[in-house]
């Protein structure tokens, strides 16, 4: 299954030159409409004529987290703020909040990115995906929402915590994919264990992210709740979800325009991924 045809399946020389050209055309509209990162370009003595492919994109400077709080609340943006719809923001257990915000299609090419997270874990339109990630001002249940929508699963908005409710509803509509923590997964299967609901749990694939988690936590998950645990990886800084495993790869698959490439568990390689793929 996959959610947009056409791209994926495309060549890697097509996907080159979708990248190229959004590329070019995403500078050329932040340096006319971003004052803030216009002045880092003219520091770094870059200007749009000069970027003509992702080849060039060692010459754009560099966003900092600092650069992002300094600019906080709308220093960073390239469209008139009407054409905002919504905003998610970081923890701010560091210093001060990172908000992004989203446009229509912000929101729709974010959705895509969950979506083929969800098919690359064996999802389709028969599931029931249980979505125990919190929502709010936080990426995670609201990606993984959507993505699930996208597909056509039947999506249960559990949100976090409550473990009485999500376990009756689990068993009550048959969940076949959860969306957590990979900690919250395992409290779960420790209280399905407990409660002795293994035999009526139907889950078969688990999409785990939003904090670290070892192979042998994965391990651990996968026999308790009898399940393939997949792992997803996003920042509220880019959209929310980035890379995601599969049944294909055990390393991380970056969702870009126009197809999937491996991204080693590196986090040099995070960096260049979404410059790549950011074009919205």
């Amino acid at each position: 299954m996959c959610i947009r045809d056409s791209i994926e399946t495309a060549s890697r020389e097509e996907i080159e030159q979708w990248q190229n050209e959004g590329l070019v055309s995403v500078v050329k509209r932040v340096y006319e409409n971003v004052p803030y990162y216009r002045d880092l370009m003219d520091k770094a003595g870059v200007t749009p004529d000069d970027i003509k492919s992702t080849a060039d994109l060692p010459k754009l400077p560099f966003i900092t987290k600092d650069d992002l709080r300094d600019a906080y609340p709308y220093g960073l943006l390239a469209v008139p703020l009407k054409d905002c719809i919504r905003i998610h923001s970081t923890s701010g257990t560091t210093g001060r909040r990172v908000v992004d915000f989203y446009t229509k299609k912000d929101i729709d090419m974010w959705y895509d990115g969950c979506a083929r997270a969800i098919v690359a874990a064996g999802g389709a339109d028969e599931d029931v995906c249980h979505i125990a990630y919190g929502y709010g001002l936080f990426t995670g249940g609201f990606g993984l929402n959507g993505g699930s929508q996208k597909v056509g699963c039947l999506t249960l908005p559990m949100s976090s915590g409550n473990t009485d409710r999500q376990l009756q509803f689990m068993t009550d509509f048959g969940s076949t994919i959860l969306c957590c923590t990979p900690s919250y997964a395992s409290y779960l299967a420790e209280s399905i264990e407990e409660r002795g609901l293994k035999d009526q749990v139907k889950l078969k694939a688990g999409i785990f992210g939003a904090e670290a988690w070892s192979e042998e936590m994965r391990h651990d998950i996968e026999s308790k709740l009898g399940i393939k645990a997949y792992d997803i990886y996003g920042l509220t800084e880019i959209e929310g979800c980035l890379l995601y495993t599969s049944d294909a790869a055990d390393d991380l698959l970056c969702g870009e325009l126009g197809g999937r490439r491996t991204i080693k568990k590196k986090k040099k390689y995070y960096i260049e991924c979404r410059l790549l793929v950011n074009n919205s």
